[in-house]
């Protein structure tokens, strides 16, 4: 308590936030408990009293019994208005989603006569974009998400209801539009960033330099070819499209930088002050996400400090990151990306010092830069290993070589990439450096194809459960002392839980392989039949142009959740409307 105060209670805290997301107290239970908890605390107060050593604990439930109140307050659900199949809406958007072949996607704030509502909504490419300049009028199909059929799929409704969208709706026809004279200072900073990347779009390099240059500064991936996402997620390298906290940094150095110049030593203070306004201007500009916002809260948090000349904690930093975004949104910790930005943080705090022990010792500064750039990443890697595992059951084993290679590679691409994004959004175009920018893009994603292209490296369909995971990390725990500090002791510790986490996976296994079941999976309007005998499965569905999706999203999750391989798939006549398997019958239709 006395080394980490502010880190405990920001985990009483989102202990709170997980007890009340999976039990949901009622209302005269939190507030029950929250006037025990202030009476506890001024018990704390309170020298003489007769627990006075274990007064802590007060502190503990206090901020525990926040984390339930702030949950509570956060999941209310919003009175969500009656709606038809298809109905005529007046919408803004609020925010820019992922493309699919077909559709732009958007989140919206819309109004069915005076009822307001959320909904994500998707508009056929062959209408001209949305912007934040416009209100629109159409007539939408609408529908609210439904829960899936398996347990094993992907809860996309659950996703969004978190952040109060429970609707769905898809543009089929053309739209009117009004000029807006209400724009907030937030919507005319994200119209800018549209107009920013709009003008990328037609600078004068290759298709994929674009797509590029907008996911690496303007966390843009929307109309990024699939055959990019792809590399970049089978070799491991993903984080670089996703403005992270090493981008951040990257970026407030280089502020500094340019303003060394600018202001004399004794004037430190206000070069980092008007640092980290700028830092945080580019985060609204770029519609922040929970990387960026962990990231700026800690740079802001160890350059104040730095400014009030106290030393520096990176665990005291990411504690005040966590509180920050968890007070104003607590769905925030159920969000993937912020899950991962803060285990990779604590990551580097529990293994880069290790780590580093075993690497060449740097001469000088550039060499000390380059190894804790490769401690870093190993590091980052090993500790959000587990987590990636869980949520998307797949790994490349060849990451950690491509990270060391390609992250160094990417810091300059990082800089270059916002320098032409400045010269770009002030319409300077220098047809040599274009040309050098455009094959730097391109070699450096010839390389990450390369990688991406070592299947044996990349391995999905890995089943990990909550138990197992929690087990990995305890592992990951004891490996700090095993690598700090070579021992028996040490190596007898960290052996005893790999031991238990592999005697885990083969229970689980097992228990699997007993398991003889049929099954009723949708895909759209389709019906898909599987039959599971002890490790083989097959699947009854009738012809599909889409395979390869339904692959992607009833097959392989299906697969993996019963931890199996083996499977066929059996084409069914487009005659044939049900099928008897064990004298049951199962309609196809």
């Amino acid at each position: 308590m006395h080394k980490q105060p502010l880190l405990i209670l920001c985990i009483c805290f989102i202990l709170g936030i997980l007890l009340q997301d999976f039990v949901s107290l009622e209302v005269k239970y939190i507030y029950m408990l929250l006037v025990f908890s202030f009476l506890l605390l001024v018990l704390y107060l309170v020298k003489d009293f007769y627990f006075h050593r274990i007064r802590h604990v007060s502190l503990f439930i206090l901020f525990f019994s926040l984390g339930i109140f702030a949950h509570f307050l956060n999941s209310k659900k919003p009175h969500l208005p009656e709606l038809k199949n298809k109905e005529v809406i007046v919408f803004k958007i609020t925010k820019k989603l992922n493309s699919n072949e077909k559709n732009r996607r958007y989140e919206i704030s819309a109004w069915k006569g005076n009822q307001p509502f959320l909904s994500v909504l998707s508009v056929p490419k062959s209408e001209a974009e949305l912007n934040f300049l416009h209100y629109y009028k159409a007539e939408a199909f609408i529908n609210r998400f439904q829960k899936p059929y398996s347990d094993f799929q992907f809860d996309y409704g659950k996703y969004l209801s978190r952040k109060d969208i429970y609707f769905q709706a898809y543009l089929p026809n053309s739209f009117q539009r009004g000029l807006r004279n209400d724009l907030s200072f937030s919507e005319k900073i994200r119209q800018k960033r549209l107009s920013t990347l709009s003008k990328i779009d037609s600078a004068n390099f290759s298709k994929r330099t674009r797509e590029f240059t907008k996911g690496i500064i303007l966390a843009d991936r929307t109309e990024m070819d699939a055959e990019t996402v792809e590399d970049f997620t089978k070799s491991g390298l993903m984080h670089i499209l996703a403005i992270s906290g090493s981008h951040m940094a990257i970026i407030f150095w280089l502020i500094l930088l340019v303003l060394n110049p600018i202001f004399p030593p004794r004037f430190r203070n206000f070069k980092i002050i008007i640092s980290l306004i700028l830092i945080w201007t580019f985060a609204i500009f770029i519609d922040y996400g929970s990387s960026v916002v962990r990231s700026c809260i800690m740079i802001s948090a160890y350059y104040i400090s730095v400014v009030l000349q106290r030393k520096p904690d990176l665990l005291h930093a990411m504690a005040v990151a966590a509180f920050g975004i968890l007070i104003a949104d607590t769905n925030q910790f159920f969000d993937v990306g912020f899950q991962l930005s803060f285990v990779a943080v604590f990551g580097i705090f529990w293994l880069n010092q290790p780590i580093l022990k075993y690497l060449p010792k740097p001469k000088n500064n550039f060499q000390n830069f380059m190894v804790n750039v490769v401690s870093i990443s190993i590091a980052a890697q090993i500790v959000t290993l587990p987590l990636v595992i869980f949520y998307f059951h797949q790994y490349s084993f060849i990451s950690i070589v491509a990270n060391l290679i390609v992250i160094p590679f990417s810091e300059i691409l990082i800089i270059f990439s916002l320098l032409m994004t400045v010269l770009i959004e002030f319409s300077v175009q220098i047809n040599w450096l274009n040309f050098i920018y455009d094959q730097l893009v391109t070699k450096a994603l010839q390389l990450i194809h390369f990688f991406a292209d070592l299947d044996f490296a990349f391995h999905r369909m890995i089943p990990m459960t909550l138990l197992e995971m929690g087990v990995a990390f305890v592992v990951i725990w004891f490996l700090r002392f095993a690598v700090k500090k070579l021992s028996l002791k040490n190596v007898l510790k960290i052996s005893y839980f790999i031991i238990l986490f592999v005697a885990l996976r083969f229970l689980l296994n097992y228990r699997t392989l007993q398991i003889n079941e049929v099954l009723v999976h949708h895909y759209y309007k389709e019906r898909i039949i599987s039959v599971k005998t002890k490790d083989e499965v097959r699947f009854l569905m009738k012809a599909n142009p889409n395979l390869g999706k339904v692959e992607k999203f009833v097959i392989e999750p299906y697969l993996t959740s019963r931890r199996i391989r083996k499977f066929k798939t059996e084409i069914i006549s487009d005659d044939v409307e049900k099928i008897v398997i064990s004298g049951k019958e199962y309609h196809l239709k």
